[in-house]
């Protein structure tokens, strides 16, 4: 008879699959309460409010300096500003054309003189004039020069699934 050897490398290697298997436990748990199904995308639902807003905020923020026209000449100093406004407007009208979605964009004159009128910078410390609104651009008197103050645009977004209306204020 010969020498008989035995080898516990097999109980090891059977006890090491066993312990990750008890580790995978918790994982495939979590898995079925989660409810996750693979193939199934989920997409982050359109913010077109949000994205109105960042989008006016930046164009606002870029535009030009009109503090070089007279107050006299404000009204040529608002066209300026329409001018520099009027590409970013039409990025926000076609932004998402492709995905069915269509945006009306257009200044709100009326919700700029309610701004203008309540809103207007002033106090006892400032030595600003009044503000005035030109069709949805409000700006303000200040050292006899025109500087911009806000702009007001109403948004509507319109898409199968939902219309939105917003209308913003966007101050400089």
């Amino acid at each position: 008879m010969g020498v008989v050897r035995v080898n516990r490398r097999g109980q090891l290697v059977l006890v090491a699959a066993a312990v990750v298997a008890l580790a995978l436990v918790p994982v495939v748990a979590a898995y079925l309460q989660l409810g996750y199904a693979p193939g199934s995308e989920t997409t982050a639902e359109p913010r077109p409010g949000a994205d109105a807003e960042r989008l006016l905020s930046r164009a606002v923020a870029r535009a030009p300096v009109v503090a070089g026209y007279d107050w006299a000449d404000s009204a040529e100093a608002v066209a300026v500003v329409r001018d520099a406004l009027a590409p970013r407007l039409d990025a926000l009208r076609t932004a998402r054309l492709t995905g069915g979605t269509a945006a009306v964009v257009a200044y709100a004159p009326g919700v700029a003189d309610s701004w203008a009128a309540s809103e207007c910078p002033s106090g006892p410390n400032r030595q600003f004039g009044a503000c005035r609104a030109d069709g949805g651009v409000v700006v303000q008197e200040r050292g006899g020069r025109t500087h911009l103050v806000a702009v007001a645009v109403a948004v509507r977004v319109v898409s199968d699934r939902r219309t939105a209306t917003l209308t913003l204020v966007v101050e400089r």
